[in-house]
C-alpha cells in the first residue's frame, strides 16, 4: 500500500515544470514537512511514491546545456514552449537522473513514477535504473506509457510496471457502449502482460476525465471498480475517485 504523488519539486507553476529536482517546492512545504510525511507514511505501513520529471524541465532550468537541440531551436515536450527536453544521450543527464533518484530515495522514497516515459529512449532509462537499483535494489519504477508494446518496454527500459492505459480505456467504453468483446480482448492482453510484468492499473487519473464523469450511466462505477480490483495488476485510486467525484478534462 502507498501514496503516489505528483510533483513536489521546485517548479515554475504546475509541478511539471521542474527548476530544481533537490529542493521541495516551497508552496508545499519544505524538507522537514517531506521528512514529517515519511514518518508518519511509514507508521502506517504506507510506501511513498515520487513523481520523476525526467523528460523534460522549465525553460528556466539552471542547466541549458542539457537541453535538447532541434531544427528551430531547443526541442520542446508536446509542443508546450515552456517545456523543453532534455538531451537523454549527454551522459551528465544520465548522472543527474541517477543521483536525483537516489537522493530522495535515500531520504525515504520507495519508488519513482517516471513521467513521460513513452517520450524518453528506452536505453536512457536501460541506463539509468541499475545505478539506482545497485544502491536501492527494492526500488519500484513504474513508467507512464500509453500505448504500444508495454512487455517490450519493460523489458528494454528495466521498469518494472508500466500504466495500463489499454485496460483504462476498455473498462470505461465496454461499460459505456455495451461492448465487452472489447473488454474481454483487452482482458486476454493485460493476462498475457502478467506473465513477463506487473501493469499499474486504474480507473482514473490526473490526466484524464473522472471516471465518474467519463461514465454515461452513474450506475456503472461500482462496476469500473470491481473490475479494477479483481484484475491482476497494483491497482491505484486518483483521490477523489472513491467519492465519485466530477471533472472533465
Amino acid at each position: 500500500s502507498g501514496i503516489a504523488l505528483g510533483p513536489v519539486f521546485a517548479s515554475r507553476t504546475h509541478g511539471y515544470d521542474t527548476v530544481d529536482h533537490y529542493r521541495i517546492d516551497p508552496r508545499l512545504g519544505d524538507d522537514g514537512d517531506f521528512d514529517t510525511l515519511v514518518a508518519e507514511a511509514k507508521s502506517r505501513g504506507l510506501r511513498i511514491l515520487l513523481d520523476g520529471v525526467f523528460n523534460h524541465v522549465a525553460a528556466d532550468f539552471a542547466r541549458s546545456d542539457w537541453f535538447r537541440k532541434g531544427d528551430k531551436g531547443f526541442d520542446t515536450f508536446e509542443g508546450h514552449g515552456n517545456l523543453i527536453a532534455l538531451d537523454h544521450d549527454n551522459p551528465e543527464v544520465i548522472t543527474h537522473t541517477v543521483d536525483v533518484m537516489t537522493h530522495w530515495l535515500g531520504r525515504g522514497a520507495d519508488g519513482w513514477r517516471l513521467d513521460a516515459a513513452y517520450a524518453v529512449p528506452d536505453r536512457f532509462w536501460a541506463a539509468v535504473l541499475p545505478l539506482v537499483r545497485a544502491r536501492y535494489p527494492d526500488a519500484w519504477f513504474v513508467g507512464e506509457v500509453i500505448h504500444g508494446d508495454y512487455a517490450a518496454r519493460v523489458a528494454e527500459s528495466r521498469f518494472d510496471s508500466v500504466t495500463q492505459y489499454e485496460l483504462w480505456k476498455a473498462i470505461w467504453s465496454a461499460l459505456i457502449d455495451g461492448n465487452f468483446h472489447e473488454l474481454d480482448w483487452a482482458l486476454l492482453r493485460h493476462n498475457e502482460f502478467l506473465d513477463t510484468f506487473v501493469p499499474m492499473t486504474f480507473a482514473g487519473n490526473h490526466d484524464v476525465t473522472r471516471i465518474a464523469s467519463r461514465l454515461s450511466d452513474a450506475g456503472h462505477l461500482e462496476h469500473a471498480l470491481v473490475l479494477l480490483f479483481t484484475t491482476g495488476g497494483t491497482p491505484s485510486v486518483y483521490a477523489g475517485d472513491e467519492f465519485a467525484y466530477l471533472g472533465v478534462k
